[in-house]
Formats: C-alpha cells, structure tokens, sequence
C-alpha cells in the first residue's frame, strides 16, 4: 500500500498541537517509539537522543489514529541566516509516521498543518532531508547555495549539507534566490 494514499475516517484521526511541556511522559515514549521505529536501526540514520533534544522546546504535532500516536513532527525556532541577513526560522525537527502506517497520507496530512503554522507564524521554514518529493509537494523548495554554521570559532562550511536543507517561503520571508549562503546556529549531534 505504499505511496498509495487511501480514505480515513475523520473521526478516526486526531491532529494536535501540544508545547513540549505539556506532552505527558506516556505521550514523549510513543512519540519517541514511533520516531525509533520509522528511522530504523542503521547507525546513520537511527533516530538519537540528540535528535530528540533538538525536537524539544518548540511545538509538536501529534497525530493520533484510533488513539494511537502514529505520526509526528516538531517545530523549533531557530535563527538561521540568509547571505548574513538573520531570519527568525521555524525549523522542523522529528518528522516520521508509525512504519506500519506510511504511505496512506498521514504523514502529508500532519506536513500539511506543519506547512501552515510556519507561514503563520515565522519568516522562514527549514528542514534538513533526503526525500525532497515528499516535502516539495507542500510547498518546501531546495536550497542551491552553500551551507555553513556559526560557532564559537566563526563560521565554519559543512558541505555535506549542502542540497539536504529544503526552506519554505512565508509572507514575511525576503526575497530568496537560493542559491546564496544559509548559516545555522551550533548545536550538538547534527547541526542542520
């Protein structure tokens, strides 16, 4: 059933909001079961507790089927900076549905809400990923240019993101030609 999106009842599918606080601890172990399971056991692409403490402290959405979580994704606010000019950035963090339930719209389903709350609410959406097609069917468009981070010691290249991290324009966003530089913050585990 993979890639094939199907029909489900909307009494069936619960979509949340919930601030990191106030995710109960039997909710954060679902979430973080699902988020386990879907990113699989290869040591590159296991899903972290540094990828998890990036997911925290901004906004969850939870998606619930039959009242099971079964779909998930964070939005942090981080500052990213487009050719030296600073944006504030919603950046999304933990994205992944139950392996069990991919492919039958969940996840574009939750993406979509994502999609939304950014252009609501920040300059700029960012991610960092390998499955362009999935997120720039919302809207989400590749960055061309190159990649950095800012450290303590100035900023510092990791080409080995350049052409992962997609941005999504909002109607506070600057004009964008994408193929000048974009600067994260330094943080722990992946910096993107």
């Amino acid at each position: 059933m993979r890639g094939q999106e199907v029909e489900i009842e909307r009494d069936r599918v619960r979509l949340r909001r919930v601030a990191t606080p106030d995710l109960t601890p039997a909710e954060i172990a679902a979430i973080r079961d699902v988020l386990v399971a879907a990113f699989g056991p290869g040591e590159d692409d296991r899903f972290t507790d540094h990828d998890w403490e990036h997911a925290v402290g901004g906004l969850h959405f939870v998606l619930d089927l039959d009242g099971e979580v079964v779909a998930h994704a964070a939005v942090v606010e981080r500052e990213l900076h487009v050719d030296g000019r600073p944006l504030r950035t919603g950046y999304v963090e933990a994205v992944a549905t139950a392996p069990g339930r991919q492919g039958i719209g969940l996840g574009s389903l939750l993406m979509a809400d994502v999609t939304s709350y950014i252009r609501e609410t920040f300059e700029l959406g960012a991610l960092g990923t390998g499955r362009h097609h999935f997120y720039e069917r919302l809207g989400w468009l590749t960055w061309a240019g190159p990649s950095f981070v800012r450290t303590a010691d100035g900023v510092q290249p990791t080409p080995e993101d350049d052409g992962y991290i997609l941005v999504l324009p909002t109607p506070w966003s600057p004009p964008l030609g994408r193929s000048g530089s974009i600067s994260c913050d330094w943080r722990p585990g992946d910096v993107w």
